[in-house]
């Protein structure tokens, strides 16, 4: 049964939309600087199609996708101003997807992960629908820690119409020309203050921006392991900086540094316990590493993102990569004997192949009960907004 909008929101649709268009056709597009980084980041291929005129027109131009838009249009007209109609008939059907797939797969010149163009498109296909029926149909997320939280009706009326005119109002540089429904779950996030994809863009610059200088030049020869993976243990309780188990993380940490061998301590959580705290984990885990054990800036790497144990070390290896890490170098992941025992498991494995659909690297052998030596994948490059808010 679809809820039906607020007598308040009906009327401003009424009495907003006709000039809205009016002022539209007469405007320029504008550029908006949050929502293009957060489209860079999670719909790196649509994305990329946006910013090229010429792609969008043969991406759409073959006569299966003309079909396939016109009835996305006719679907959505259908619905007349009932919003949750509306955002349901922004998700795209199997059908569909897969004509898109097909008209995408053709342009060499957009950006594909190891796995290919089809593989990216179909993740970033996935991705707009799982953020449609997470932040507009109600669907409930994969982890407590994600989603929109709990938002009155009538705020909830006010996001999707929000998020319905924001789709419909052009933004230079958007795949709004291939079709709305990008800008549309992009905008659903938007509203929904669930930015958090880009919440620390650039990683090369700002906490890293000395780490990443020092990297340039460093002889990764020298050292047996090119990083320590510190993983995030995140606090369950408002305003605590560090959970306990955090605490203990970083001083196995700053131990097993001071032997010399390691290039970089590399902490790893963001903004996920509790849900929707402004603190992030790796930037309380890295001031923590200097202010009480002395660790030179220039040798931690923060990696601010990451929600959950699997992402944890698909993150670590995409950063490591970033900075120039050799792909045959070893590192160490350093956590308490409970968790290290978990990701040396089987279901961890499993549960990385289900969740990920790979594994974002391999444990090599163990050192210690807290210490594992890991090696990194590139797989980890893929980028999956099936996860919008760490993709």
């Amino acid at each position: 049964m679809r809820p039906m909008a607020s007598a308040a929101v009906l009327a401003l649709t009424t009495l907003v939309a006709p000039a809205q268009a009016q002022a539209q056709a007469q405007a320029q597009d504008v550029a908006d600087g949050a929502v293009a980084a957060l489209s860079v980041r999670l719909f790196p291929l649509l994305d990329a199609a946006g910013r090229d005129p010429a792609a969008i027109g043969r991406i759409a131009g073959t006569p299966e996708m003309q079909r396939v838009l016109s009835a996305r249009r006719d679907r959505r007209a259908d619905c007349g101003t009932d919003l949750a109609c509306r955002a349901q008939a922004m998700l795209w059907s199997r059908q569909e997807a897969d004509a898109l797939r097909r008209a995408v797969v053709g342009q060499t010149a957009l950006p594909a992960a190891d796995d290919g163009v089809a593989a990216q498109a179909d993740r970033e296909i996935a991705g707009i629908n799982m953020i449609v029926r997470t932040y507009a149909l109600g669907a409930v997320p994969t982890s407590a820690i994600d989603g929109p939280g709990t938002v009155s009706p009538l705020d909830q009326q006010t996001r999707l119409q929000a998020a319905d005119w924001l789709a419909a109002t052009p933004r230079a540089g958007s795949a709004q020309r291939l079709d709305p429904s990008i800008d549309y779950a992009l905008a659903l996030l938007d509203v929904s203050d669930r930015t958090d994809a880009i919440g620390h863009e650039p990683l090369t610059g700002g906490a890293n921006a000395a780490a990443v200088t020092r990297a340039k030049r460093l002889d990764w020869q020298r050292y047996r392991y090119g990083a320590m993976i510190v993983t995030g243990v995140g606090p369950e309780i408002d305003g605590e900086r560090l959970s306990p188990f955090g605490k203990y993380h970083l001083r196995l940490a700053a131990r097993r540094f001071a032997q010399g061998d390691v290039a970089f301590i590399l902490v790893s959580g963001g903004r996920a316990h509790p849900r929707a705290t402004p603190i992030t984990e790796a930037d309380e885990m890295r001031k923590a590493l200097i202010e009480r054990y002395g660790i030179p800036a220039d040798a931690i790497i923060s990696e601010p993102y990451a929600r959950h144990t699997t992402t944890n070390l698909r993150n670590a290896s995409r950063l490591l990569a970033r900075i120039g890490m050799p792909t045959t170098t070893d590192t160490l992941i350093i956590c308490n004997p409970v968790q290290s025992a978990y990701i040396e498991s089987a279901k961890f494995a499993e549960r990385n192949r289900t969740e990920l659909g790979y594994e974002p690297g391999r444990v090599v052998r163990r050192v210690s009960p807290t210490e594992l030596v890991f090696r990194t994948s590139n797989q980890s490059d893929r980028v999956d907004p099936r996860d919008p808010l760490d993709p």
